[in-house]
């Protein structure tokens, strides 16, 4: 058992520990609540993308961005720099390598933590740096761009990102969203409206209308994601902070027990000393 005075030092930093953890997660709620707030939704523009391709006849069209071939993936990891996270990237790195697994590809992560995970379980890939908020718009388009080009010159035929999706503030998803082909509901046969094909002028070629219109669709999609990457972050980091915390109530509680069990028997010694002493020199 530990001696009355290591507790009671064990007992302080416990305190100071939990203070500063409190610190930790409303700091973390503040972020989170500040980002939330700044996130816009492109839900508008992603309809109206979608609604250009009932003027388009799909199968017409031989573009890589709707009929992939035979080449291999990429799967976009999109994973956290910051502190933490270990749980919550590992995810993201496995739902990687288990779609990985099932098409075989290349690899891309996006932050330095991905990156590591994937160079210690030796998987060939490609990095990019973490997502910095300042920097969110450019990061994406940057990816954005390599992503098209790989695709284009034929490097993939199909690309897939993993990202961790905020359901709430204290649950976080991990998904699976398909890029190429690209996904939009209208490129079934039985959406597609004869009528408004036929009536439509296209100046453009229809591969160069596809080739823009879903390049947009990914700049503004990866945006997105990056946006709500961070707010899992945030949202992850409070979730770990407040389990971290109830783990040290829960070990402070126990050192409670020994700490007045300590002090009792402290007590009870130094008053058996006392009666010893008193007997001793009662009798002298």
């Amino acid at each position: 058992m530990k001696s009355f005075s290591s507790i009671k030092k064990d007992l302080e930093f416990n305190k100071e520990l939990s203070s500063l953890l409190n610190t930790m997660k409303d700091i973390a709620v503040s972020q989170f609540r500040a980002l939330e707030q700044k996130l816009k939704s492109y839900d508008e523009l992603f309809s109206t993308v979608d609604s250009f391709f009932e003027l388009i006849d799909i199968e017409k069209v031989e573009h890589p961005f709707l009929k992939p071939g035979k080449n291999p993936q990429a799967v976009i990891a999109v994973t956290s720099d910051s502190g933490l996270l270990g749980g919550l990237n590992m995810q993201i790195i496995n739902t990687a390598i288990a779609n990985l697994e099932r098409i075989p590809g290349k690899l891309i992560v996006i932050g330095e933590r991905g990156r590591i995970y994937a160079q210690e379980a030796n998987i060939p890939h490609v990095a990019f740096g973490g997502i910095q908020d300042a920097e969110r718009y450019s990061q994406a388009m940057q990816l954005r761009d390599y992503a098209v080009g790989e695709v284009l010159n034929g490097s993939f035929s199909h690309v897939r990102v993993v990202y961790a999706r905020p359901i709430s503030f204290t649950v976080q998803r991990v998904e699976a969203l398909n890029f190429v082909p690209f996904p939009a509901p209208e490129l079934k046969k039985e959406n597609i409206k004869k009528e408004h094909i036929a009536d439509t002028i296209m100046e453009s070629r229809a591969e160069d209308i596809v080739e823009y219109l879903v390049s947009a669709w990914m700049g503004r999609k990866l945006y997105d994601i990056f946006g709500l990457s961070r707010l899992s972050e945030f949202a992850a980091r409070f979730t770990h902070l407040e389990d971290s915390s109830q783990r040290l109530k829960e070990l402070d509680n126990k050192m409670q027990l020994e700490y007045f069990r300590a002090r009792h028997e402290l007590i009870d010694r130094n008053m058996r000393d006392l009666f010893a002493a008193r007997l001793l020199y009662g009798k002298s």
